[in-house]
């Protein structure tokens, strides 16, 4: 498995910029990368049996972590092909943002998208809070949006969460499209995933197509506010993790259906409040691997790569 952010003494890309750690959270170019499709292309002809199931929690920009944890899967090669034939693969969401390389991230999981779906597999993505940050501060930048705590915007959000000037700088119009048709939740092998710790996908439809389709169709609109309240709702975490946890897990799978949900978006050591908040540092946090919760009913897959965590990725379902 990938482990911690990079030591101090190794190489940046310019215009990296670490987070500040007491900034509070709300609720030089490279080489221009080879072109990658922006939809995953049908799998190959003869179908077949269904490959083992994966899941990635967020990234957030650190991809030599993400190239080892999948290398230690068996998933890719050396040299970052898909090896993993007719095994199933889903990322969570929150590719960007607070590490050094986010568009290398996407590019990656773009280019395992076509060379899983050639092997007979699959590599798919959800829609994280963070990918409507990078979206809407690319879409509207300084463009003033109503927020709760008073006017704001997507470029003060962006850079306040994390956003790198080196990710902005590689930015282009196929990632934003790629990431802008990314569905909210899937369901698979009786796992419904989903990025967010929160119930707020219940605002947006009673079926996972309705809920997907309602997120696709309001990113289409171009609108500011209509951006950023998708921001807003993707941002709120810990739905599952208190006293009426169990009860909100229950109330999402009844309607979506499954028996688990796996979720990113808050730090494992954040989700069990062993640092103040997602940017803690308060000594390096022990994560082992997922964290089951809620009467066994949800399993938060964030390491806390951003937190000298670990970037997880783990096999479904997971072992009793």
């Amino acid at each position: 498995m990938g482990s911690g952010a990079p030591g101090a003494a190794e190489p940046r890309p310019e215009g990296y910029t670490p987070t500040q750690r007491d900034l509070p959270v709300i609720g030089a170019a490279s080489t221009v990368p080879t072109p990658t499709l922006v939809d995953t292309p049908s799998p190959a002809a003869g179908g077949g049996e269904q490959g083992p199931l994966y899941v990635v929690g967020d990234v957030h920009g650190y991809l030599d972590e993400l190239r080892t944890a999948l290398l230690n899967q068996g998933l890719i090669d050396t040299e970052d092909h898909w090896i993993a034939g007719n095994a199933r693969l889903w990322f969570l969401g929150d590719f960007t943002d607070r590490g050094p390389d986010g568009i290398g991230v996407i590019d990656l999981v773009m280019q395992l998208s076509a060379e899983a779906a050639a092997a007979g597999g699959y590599c798919k993505a959800l829609m994280g809070n963070h990918e409507l940050l990078l979206i809407g501060a690319k879409r509207f930048g300084d463009t003033p949006v109503g927020s709760g705590a008073g006017t704001a915007s997507f470029q003060a959000a962006w850079l306040l969460n994390g956003g790198q000037r080196s990710d902005m700088e590689r930015l282009q119009e196929h990632h934003v499209q790629w990431m802008s048709r990314l569905d909210a939740m899937a369901l698979a092998d009786d796992h419904l995933l989903v990025h967010s710790d929160t119930t707020a996908y219940l605002e947006y439809g009673a079926t996972i197509t309705d809920v997907n389709d309602a997120v696709t169709e309001s990113l289409t609109h171009h609108d500011a506010d209509e951006t950023w309240d998708l921001f807003r709702k993707f941002t709120k975490r810990f739905a599952f993790r208190d006293e009426a946890g169990a009860a909100a897990a229950r109330e999402l799978l009844a309607t979506y259906g499954g028996r688990r949900i796996v979720h990113g978006h808050s730090p494992i050591p954040y989700l069990l409040g062993e640092v103040g908040s997602e940017d803690g540092e308060d000594g390096a946090p022990q994560v082992h691997g997922p964290h089951v919760y809620a009467d066994s009913l949800a399993v938060a897959m964030d390491g806390g790569v951003t937190m000298a965590g670990k970037l997880l990725v783990s096999r479904l379902p997971l072992p009793a």
